[in-house]
């Protein structure tokens, strides 16, 4: 037997996906008969809206199963400026500063191959989604995980920001709505922040994959539309995912100034080419609407909000905060930690969510892996009478410690 060739030394600083594990050990108990609740996977339950498979069916028959170009057939480029305008206080762009990709997890891929070199340093608040820091390690650069508080609202300060910036410092990648928060920065939040970032040199990156999730009132605000100054400096990272249930379809894009699209659209025809051309017509008419069956399902997340959130606070030992968008309970689990589950130990987050698995038959996903050690992450992306199942089992889960 010959000796194994090595695979290459950049994946040895690659963690793999968290949440990815969860659903798989999830899904395994599943085949074997057991019934598992899964609040783990950051995935609308709900289906496309059915203008959108409609359209989709229309492009197909009309020859849409071509390559098109590679950062994205022209209509769809034209929508998303447009959208984007209405968006983000009117401050447009021009086809040419975008690249759709296969999914906002690729657009993030490319800007991290784009923009960071060996010796960069790219600051990460925590909490923060899982992909994040091993896109900028894959890319030969540094994570700088910035912590922040759940006092704080799991938001980045002006102050964390700025002892966090160095010579090396190359971008700010904030999430808002944040994936697995759901805090949200309002405007006057982020204009602080533009007004440390415009004392230095560096890329601010935004997902706003969440930005149209928002509760309560809250008015979703975007760093481009508050700091419009610095527009040669931001990135806008979006997609059509979350907001029109379109996980499966993956289409994401990029936002920003025309010669970083350009570099992206390089990366891009080199590595995949162009996102499936079908996928790309459904996109358009999710852009182009009709809105309502996405407000019924905005709305339909924030009734499930307040059911986990208060659910989630009547169980001992587990407290939550109210998050503004997206669809996570963020739980603090500090209570259960250093109880027992027969002759065994809580003694981290990972314990309690194996716990949680094995005995309550709910799947959620440990704070650990996104750097939020004491937390677990909820998906309330179910429905009511599943939420209302999870909560049942889960106190009486807790119930049996010791």
């Amino acid at each position: 037997m010959t000796e194994s060739i090595p695979v290459a030394r950049r994946l040895s600083a690659v963690k793999p996906s968290a949440t990815v594990a969860v659903a798989q050990r999830a899904r395994e108990l599943k085949a074997q008969g057991i019934d598992v609740l899964s609040f783990s996977v950051g995935e609308p339950d709900f289906d496309t809206p059915a203008h959108i498979r409609d359209a989709a069916k229309q492009a197909i028959d009309q020859g849409a199963t071509r390559y098109t170009a590679a950062r994205g057939i022209l209509e769809l480029r034209q929508a998303i400026c447009q959208t984007s305008a209405k968006r983000r206080g009117g401050i447009s762009h021009d086809p040419t500063d975008v690249v759709v990709s296969i999914g906002a997890k690729h657009t993030l891929f490319n800007l991290a191959l784009a923009l960071y070199d060996e010796g960069d340093e790219v600051l990460i608040p925590a909490p923060y989604w899982v992909s994040y820091p091993e896109q900028v390690r894959l890319a030969g650069a540094a994570p700088v995980i910035v912590q922040t508080t759940e006092a704080e609202g799991f938001r980045m300060t002006p102050d964390t920001l700025r002892a966090a910036i160095t010579s090396r410092t190359k971008a700010l990648l904030l999430c808002s709505p944040s994936n697995p928060t759901g805090a949200a920065y309002s405007g006057e939040q982020l204009r602080e922040l533009a007004d440390v970032a415009a004392r230095h040199n560096f890329w601010i990156i935004v997902d706003e994959i969440y930005g149209q999730l928002v509760y309560g009132g809250f008015e979703q605000k975007s760093i481009l539309e508050v700091a419009p100054e610095l527009r040669d400096r931001i990135i806008i990272v979006d997609g059509v995912s979350k907001t029109f249930a379109m996980t499966g379809w993956r289409i994401g894009w990029m936002l920003g100034p025309e010669y970083v699209a350009k570099a992206c659209d390089k990366i891009q025809g080199q590595a995949t080419t162009n996102p499936a051309a079908v996928a790309q017509y459904a996109a358009l008419a999710a852009l182009e609407g009709p809105w309502a069956p996405m407000e019924a399902m905005r709305k339909a997340f924030e009734e499930r909000r307040s059911i986990i959130i208060e659910g989630l606070n009547a169980i001992d030992g587990i407290s939550c905060r109210l998050p503004e968008g997206a669809f996570y309970a963020f739980a603090s689990m500090e209570g259960l930690i250093g109880r027992r589950a027969g002759d065994q130990t809580l003694e981290t987050d990972i314990d309690v969510a194996g716990y949680l698995l094995e005995e309550a038959r709910c799947a959620v996903v440990p704070g650990t892996a996104f750097g939020a050690p004491g937390f677990v992450r909820i998906s309330y992306a179910a429905s009511n009478d599943v939420i209302r199942e999870g909560l049942k089992r889960i106190s009486e889960a807790v119930a049996k410690l010791g």
